[in-house]
């Protein structure tokens, strides 16, 4: 990302806080120095890769419609954003791990944590990071540091580490924002236009040793349509039996097999409402309190249309259906679902910190983040359109009670009299995951009635206490270090999974518990006055989740499957880079490799005869990944007002080792790691025309993904596909005066129809108006 004017030899990846009382990240000797009284995840010295981005450059930059695009043109990021508001599949990719793993990074926002790591991934239930908790509005300074080798963190940051900074005044301050979005969106027979309201208003102050922050933000957000119906061509039978009907598209799978599509589902139409209020109190002056209180609200519904029509052009539900003379299987609820879900969610954090900069510092951090309300309705496989849509059977899957909780207690010790500057991170952190689930059948009224007899109840708990320790030490004049370890003690109780039926499972899991160690070791040389070399390698462990081991779900067109006897995923992994100042820029090369074991991977499969995607979860012996990263980024390059930023990631992830299989032994033996591409690369350039108005253009790509252990996917343009793509998008800032200011953007400004399993969205255009005080 772009630094502000680089601040000469301290990274562009580290761009300065426009905060007086908060430091920003300084790098020295290719280690990044933390500092400063406010709340955040990240330890003092950090010995890895890190980018970061300013709230001013996200404004000059971004269509920021949700925090995680704050993240769109970091190196070898991707976030599976599929419309505004998407709050079910939103997950981070990184460079050896996929939009498939949720539980393989780690996003905090203001040192809370909002990685949701009671499941991983996608299949029966979601488990993204709760990004709503954070509005584009809010955000101060964004930080990533790539791979897990800091202590402080626990092996779920294999893949990276987020860190959002949000706003706290330091004088009086009123902010307000609205935003309109409209896509226009074709594909097989939709032709629509979709649209998105949002708005938001933040007010703050500081006076004395207290200082408040408030932000209330609400999202409208109708998106495009993301499932589809489908019968394989050559699962039909040739004669006259079934509805004769016509509107249905000829096309090919993920395993490029002919098909039918028979019309689209899971079309959402999102209202979100987000509150948060933030109070600090400075205790002595080196000593501060924090609280911070966050609610979001989401009431949600998801519908289907068919494009089947009759000889009397009525659109066509259920039934057998018969296409150019061949009958099919029947269209029933499963094919046009409806949803309604209802979610409050409530997060809470508290820190006592002191930043005195002496030989100690410490802090005291808790967080909980609570499924106040968390309800999904839905109706039976049995209840159709158009008659479902008023009620009828169904389902009501109800999460409330689910949630987290951590407790850091961290400090830092900067010995005197000691040959050689040491500076010490050490501490404990708890943190306690707890699922509950339980999915209950409706026989009267899907949409409004009280739950019946249970088809399902699934839940159980996790615990992960940790105490760590590392030591950075400038042990020579051109030399740092930071050596570094991380033991574990995991236990996984009271799980148990329910499932009604013939034959019925009911099944308390036993007790289990696990120890670990991971040690930590980076290493820097001042090769010359403008060029650092640095190594880092490090030891991840990522637990198995509660939804992985007890989550078994079942509803009219999806099953997930668990496995309580799942192992641990263990990744050694390292990286070597060179970085380089440019006086404006700053050019970074990085090597990186790991080396993952009992990799933990969820895989789904369409189930024909059942016509429901059939998830499971296992463990993938082995698998390697080797990989080079190249990033730039530079201010006032050949042009004063031109800033340009870019990075290109090459990544050869392979399955090395697995017993399991797909179709037969060995079928996913060198097989490239799904949702990993080859290639990607992001380019970003900003032109400051003058004091008011500022154009940037930005460019992301990526190669060919499958989704598949076996890579058998092999059409990616598809639905259930992954493909490559190619996005252009533009925004043009003006600042009207010293209050108000306007942007229009166009994402996607090339109409690239591109896919992840589901499409993503079309070209997009967005108009925003924001006054400041």
């Amino acid at each position: 990302m772009f630094p502000t004017r680089l601040a000469i030899a301290l990274a562009a990846a580290f761009p300065l806080s426009v905060l007086a009382d908060e430091p920003a990240p300084v790098r020295s000797l290719g280690i990044v120095t933390v500092t400063g009284g406010r709340p955040t995840s990240l330890p003092t010295q950090i010995p890895t890769t890190m980018e970061g981005v300013t709230r001013e450059q996200i404004e000059r930059t971004v269509n920021a419609t949700d925090s995680e695009d704050a993240l769109k043109y970091f190196p070898s990021l991707l976030v599976r954003k599929r419309y505004i508001g998407d709050y079910n599949h939103a997950i981070l990719s990184s460079r050896a791990s996929g939009t498939g793993n949720s539980a393989r990074s780690a996003v905090y926002a203001d040192g809370i944590l909002l990685s949701n790591y009671l499941g991983n991934g996608v299949g029966g239930l979601s488990f993204p990071p709760r990004w709503g908790l954070v509005t584009p509005e809010e955000i101060e300074r964004v930080d990533v540091m790539y791979g897990p080798f800091s202590a402080a963190y626990p092996g779920n940051s294999v893949g990276a580490v987020v860190e959002y900074v949000t706003r706290m005044p330091t004088r009086f301050e009123v902010h307000a924002q609205a935003g309109f979005t409209t896509q226009p969106f074709e594909l097989y027979n939709t032709s629509a236009t979709y649209r998105a309201w949002q708005s938001s208003a933040s007010a703050g102050n500081k006076s004395g040793d207290w200082a408040w922050w408030f932000n209330a933000s609400h999202t409208d957000s109708h998106g495009q349509p993301l499932t589809f119906a489908t019968r394989l061509v050559s699962s039909g039978t040739p004669g006259a039996a079934g509805t004769a009907v016509t509107g249905a598209v000829l096309d090919r799978n993920n395993a490029n097999a002919p098909i039918y599509v028979l019309g689209t589902g899971t079309e959402y139409h999102t209202s979100q409402d987000h509150l948060k209020a933030k109070l600090a109190y400075d205790i002595s002056p080196t000593v501060r309190v924090a609280y911070t209180l966050g609610v979001w609200q989401n009431s949600s519904e998801g519908r289907s249309v068919s494009y089947l029509r009759d000889a009397a052009g009525q659109p066509v539900y259920s039934g057998p259906v018969n296409i150019g003379g061949r009958s099919f299987a029947a269209v029933n609820g499963a094919d046009f679902a409806l949803t309604n879900e209802s979610l409050t969610h409530y997060m809470h954090g508290l820190s006592i910190k002191s930043n005195a900069k002496g030989n100690f510092d410490w802090e005291v951090a808790a967080s909980l983040y609570d499924y106040g309300k968390d309800e999904k309705r839905q109706n039976g496989g049995s209840n159709t359109l158009p008659a479902a849509a008023q009620g009828g059977s169904g389902t009501l899957a109800d999460g409330s009670g689910t949630g987290w909780n951590t407790l850091a207690l961290r400090g830092t010790w900067r010995p005197a009299g000691v040959a050689g500057a040491h500076i010490v991170d050490f501490g404990f952190q708890q943190e306690g995951y707890q699922l509950r689930y339980l999915t209950s059948n409706i026989a009267g009224n899907w949409i409004g009635d009280p739950a019946g007899s249970v088809a399902s109840d699934v839940g159980g708990k996790t615990r992960l206490q940790s105490f760590y320790a590392q030591d950075a030490w400038a042990f020579a004049p051109k030399w740092k270090t930071v050596l570094g370890g991380r033991a574990e003690s995991w236990t996984a109780t009271q799980g148990f999974t329910r499932i009604a039926g013939a034959p019925a499972i009911d099944t308390s899991w036993p007790q289990r518990r696990e120890s670990y160690f991971s040690p930590k070791a980076a290493l820097s040389y001042q090769w010359a006055a403008d060029t650092v070399l640095k190594a880092s390698a490090g030891r991840a462990v990522r637990m198995p989740t509660v939804a992985e081991l007890y989550g078994a779900t079942s509803t009219t067109n999806s099953q997930f499957i668990n496995d309580p006897n799942l192992r641990p995923e263990k990744s050694w992994t390292a990286e070597l880079s060179a970085e380089k100042d440019l006086g404006n820029a700053l050019a970074r090369l990085t090597f990186f490799t790991e080396d993952t074991r009992d990799a933990l991977y969820s895989q789904a499969t369409l189930d024909a005869v059942a016509n429901r995607n059939v998830t499971r979860v296992q463990n993938v012996g082995r698998i390697g990944t080797r990989g080079l990263e190249i990033a730039y980024n530079g201010n006032d390059v050949l042009a004063k007002g031109l800033d340009l930023g870019g990075s290109a990631t090459y990544a050869q992830s392979l399955v090395k080792e697995n017993a399991g299989f797909v179709v037969v032994p060995g079928d996913t033996i060198g097989k490239q790691q799904p949702n990993i591409p080859k290639w990607r690369a992001t380019a970003l350039a900003s032109y400051r025309w003058d004091a008011r108005w500022t154009t940037s253009l930005g460019a992301r790509y990526s190669g060919r993904q499958y989704r598949t252990l076996d890579n058998s996917d092999v059409n990616g343009f598809t639905y259930q596909g992954v493909s490559k793509y190619f996005t252009v998008d533009l925004r043009v800032r003006w600042q009207i005066d010293r209050s108000m200011s306007a942007a229009f953007g166009i994402d996607n400004l090339n109409n690239y129809k591109y896919w992840n399993f589901h499409p993503y969205p079309q070209r997009s255009y967005s108009a925003e108006l924001k006054y400041d005080l």
